[in-house]
């Protein structure tokens, strides 16, 4: 799996990924991969999909499609693009949307963390959207990313040693996260 990261603090957003790909007990190291970096710009956007490792590469190819809108400003705006991006995903991806018989919405089978000026969000397998104040951790080293990130948002300088401190602790924990990070910064607007 992996550990994705949204961090906001003072005016700026940072939003981060490890770059270890696991295949069971396989391993596949940043030194192995050349597309190890698993954040993804869509306009002012930066994306931070969770999930399998195509995730990346479907919403690649879906947002590299003009006719498909994407809107990211706001929770709202997010669901909506996301609903119409599950229909696509059924429909030309190929996506499996059942995850457990009892869930009452297809899934998307992914978490995605976003950043953008507007601000930090994430969403959820069943298209559920959160804006987040001021940090958040998706994957499988989210339990000790949140702890550290916690324990030092209010001593930490900025967004940035924030978001590199949660990956620290779940690469030193969590045996399906690994560096190097991939970390992105950028302004919040007011």
């Amino acid at each position: 799996m992996t550990t994705t990261i949204v961090v906001a603090k003072d005016g700026q957003a940072c939003i981060a990924a490890d770059t270890l790909a696991r295949y069971g007990s396989t391993t596949e190291t940043a030194d192995l991969i050349e597309n190890h970096d698993k954040l993804l710009r869509v306009g002012e956007t930066v994306l931070a999909p969770c999930g399998p490792a195509s995730a990346q590469l479907l919403l690649r190819s879906y947002f590299a499609d003009p006719e498909h809108l994407a809107e990211f400003s706001g929770v709202d705006e997010i669901y909506e693009t996301v609903r119409r991006l599950q229909a696509v995903l059924k429909d030309e991806y190929y996506l499996n949307p059942k995850e457990d018989e009892a869930d009452p919405f297809d899934s998307l089978q992914m978490e995605c963390l976003l950043a953008n000026p507007s601000g930090i969000y994430g969403i959820y397998p069943l298209r559920s959207i959160q804006a987040y104040r001021r940090y958040y951790a998706f994957g499988s080293g989210a339990a000790y990313a949140l702890g550290a990130m916690h324990a030092r948002y209010e001593s930490a300088a900025d967004a940035q040693q924030i978001a590199r401190v949660g990956l620290e602790a779940a690469a030193a924990l969590d045996d399906s996260t690994a560096a190097p990070f991939t970390l992105r910064t950028m302004q919040l607007r007011d």
